[in-house]
């Protein structure tokens, strides 16, 4: 493929159409979210596209590609002719939860760089709201009252990131310009980390690691290893009172575990920005806790642009008998 290809969707579905008598069919498919956000970007990358979006998706065995958060479980294996399941995101624990995932097509995930920067800013905006005390700053000027709160020097605030990808280095980055003291657990050694992160691995790391971690930000991918990672064992090795940030997935905490943290001063607060089931229902316990601030899964949002084009290109790759390199072994999960 050249590099106008590459930089053109609109290029790279024309290329394919010399292959086919008709476009290359793409259903648009979530249980959870409104897909129709996605429409006018696949519009614009490729005006020939037959995209589709559900509930009314036509004859499904003429669709080549899904793309996909949280699809309706056993759809994606009533369509026959299906190549591609393309995720929304860089997981794709969302598709192995459906028991009926077809093993044919080819499952991508989406890689973009311009992601680490939006979960920085989410991640540091988390660290500094609760270790300023910026919430109680907002309850004491909407009374009216110039109260002040005790300042903390940002070095003596701990940081604790667990999962040392691309997203967590970049946050590890940024914690650290802003002066605070910052840690990072993966599951095997990490090399080339920031100088100054303290480093820790393993099972036999992670009590050392927790122990040091005035706020912990989980930003490690869902396996089952680390399905429930979040639970009463592992708040309990922390700091007592001692800030969560989840920007990770819902299914790594233990909600009933978080909730009894808090009420008993284990853990301080949490900040929750993904969650088991989304949206949050209305009535959820977290909605009205006073130390749980929560947002609608928005630390990192990548753009609909960014998702047509990897969607048809990795269409492209696989139409030309290729495997595309974001392609990812749905039983390990990456």
């Amino acid at each position: 493929m050249t590099r106008t290809d590459r930089d053109n969707p609109a290029g790279t579905l024309s290329k394919m159409d010399m292959t086919t008598t008709k476009p290359p069919c793409v259903a648009l498919l979530s249980s959870v979210l409104d897909m129709q956000y996605l429409v006018p970007a696949f519009r614009a990358a490729a005006p020939g596209l037959d995209l589709r979006v559900g509930p009314d998706l036509g004859a499904l065995d003429d669709i080549d590609a899904a793309v996909c958060w949280a699809p309706p479980p056993g759809l994606l294996a009533a369509m026959p002719k299906l190549r591609l399941v393309q995720s929304l995101g860089a997981g794709i624990d969302h598709l192995r939860s459906d028991p009926d995932l077809p093993p044919g097509p080819t499952v991508c995930r989406i890689v973009d760089t311009a992601m680490a920067g939006t979960m920085t800013a989410y991640v540091t905006w988390a660290v500094i709201q609760h270790q300023r005390s910026m919430g109680a700053y907002l309850a004491s000027a909407a009374a009216g009252q110039w109260q002040e709160q005790p300042i903390v020097a940002p070095s003596r605030h701990r940081v604790g990131i667990a999962g040392l990808g691309t997203l967590g280095i970049a946050s590890a980055r940024a914690l650290q310009a802003v002066g605070y003291a910052v840690r990072g657990w993966s599951r095997s050694p990490k090399a080339d980390l920031p100088e100054g992160v303290q480093a820790f691995h393993g099972q036999d790391g992670l009590d050392a690691f927790l122990a040091g971690c005035d706020a912990l930000v989980c930003l490690l991918p869902l396996t089952a290893q680390t399905q429930g990672f979040l639970c009463a064992d592992l708040f309990a090795r922390l700091p007592r009172g001692a800030h969560l940030i989840n920007v990770g997935r819902g299914s790594h905490l233990v909600e009933a575990d978080l909730l009894r943290a808090l009420d008993d001063g284990t853990l301080g607060a949490a900040t929750l920005d993904a969650f088991q089931h989304e949206p949050l229902p209305s009535g959820h316990p977290f909605w009205r806790h006073p130390r749980i601030n929560v947002t609608p899964h928005v630390a990192a949002r990548t753009d609909p642009a960014t998702i047509a084009r990897q969607t048809l290109d990795n269409l492209a790759q696989l139409r030309r008998g290729q495997r595309p390199a974001v392609a990812v072994d749905p039983a390990q999960g990456y």
